[in-house]
């Protein structure tokens, strides 16, 4: 009887564990299956959500610089990284500018600000700000509230114009708000205004340059339509209401029109000669050079 039974007990348990194995061979792969689905799919949102932020930064923050291009890199079911190249655009002179290696992954997204932020040259006789892997010299926006600044508010449109067969793009402050059309009246047709600049953050740059992003968008053809994208894409950037600079700038211009909103700077691209006209000229309160290329026969110029 007991080895009846010692061996019916082995039997049973030979049968159970048979069963844990079958049961596993079927299971363990639908588990993994359905866990790289998952992952996959939050991977994929983590990433759309990046590619949305990128282009939406681009659209408000990022005076003069185009996306030429965003692709996955290093991808996998637990996220990877988008890397963004980009230029600008200099009176239809391409010039190479910092290129954002972003990540994503299940928990959220993480834009390369490292990047974004310029990094900054200083000596005894000279201080600018630079975009990190180009070395190009970042052009800089004076806030007309900001009284002073850690090198000064600079008008560098006289030297600019000393850079013969050259193209180069130059961030215009006012000394006061304009609306565009009166802008329009001020600067000389043979130069292109590609961006305006709308606010950026108030704070104390006397004791060195903040780094905060600037705030504006590309009138291109139509202003009008622009504005009111650069209005959408506002609220889409700042959904949670977080910026205060871009939170105050929708409240005091939502519902305006376009021609009574006013603008604080602009980015002006064109031939260095043709800057002349701005010499001196009482409107200006601050004028920065930026990326400047050299005029080559073999490409036409817009002006």
């Amino acid at each position: 009887m007991n080895n009846s039974l010692t061996s019916a007990l082995k039997k049973a348990k030979r049968k159970q564990l048979l069963k844990i194995l079958i049961t596993s061979i079927i299971v363990v792969p639908i588990m993994l299956l359905l866990f790289y689905k998952t992952g996959n799919y939050f991977a994929a949102k983590s990433s759309t959500r990046l590619y949305e932020q990128l282009f939406l930064y681009n659209a408000i923050a990022e005076p003069n610089i185009q996306i030429d291009s965003q692709v996955i890199s290093n991808s996998s079911m637990f996220g990877g990284n988008i890397v963004t190249n980009r230029s600008k655009n200099i009176n239809g002179y391409l010039v190479q500018w910092s290129t954002l290696t972003s990540s994503y992954e299940w928990g959220g997204t993480n834009i390369d600000y490292n990047e974004l932020i310029p990094g900054f040259y200083s000596s005894d006789t000279e201080f600018y700000e630079y975009d990190k892997q180009t070395k190009k010299k970042v052009a800089t926006f004076y806030h007309p509230s900001i009284q002073k600044y850690y090198d000064g508010v600079q008008n560098e449109i006289e030297e600019i114009t000393l850079m013969e067969n050259h193209v180069a793009e130059v961030a215009i402050s006012f000394k006061q708000p304009y609306t565009l059309q009166e802008i329009q009246s001020k600067i000389p047709d043979n130069l292109n205004i590609v961006w305006l600049y709308m606010t950026s953050p108030i704070v104390d740059e006397s004791i060195g340059p903040s780094g905060l992003p600037v705030y504006g968008f590309e009138p291109s053809d139509s202003p009008k339509e622009a504005y009111k994208s650069f209005i959408d894409s506002l609220e889409k950037y700042d959904v949670n209401n977080n910026n205060d600079t871009i939170q105050e700038f929708l409240e005091f211009n939502k519902n305006k029109q376009f021609e009574e909103v006013n603008i604080l700077g602009v980015m002006l691209t064109g031939q260095t000669q043709n800057f002349k006209a701005l010499v001196n000229q009482d409107f200006i309160r601050g004028a920065s050079v930026g990326a400047t290329a050299q005029i080559v026969p073999y490409i036409n110029l817009k002006n």
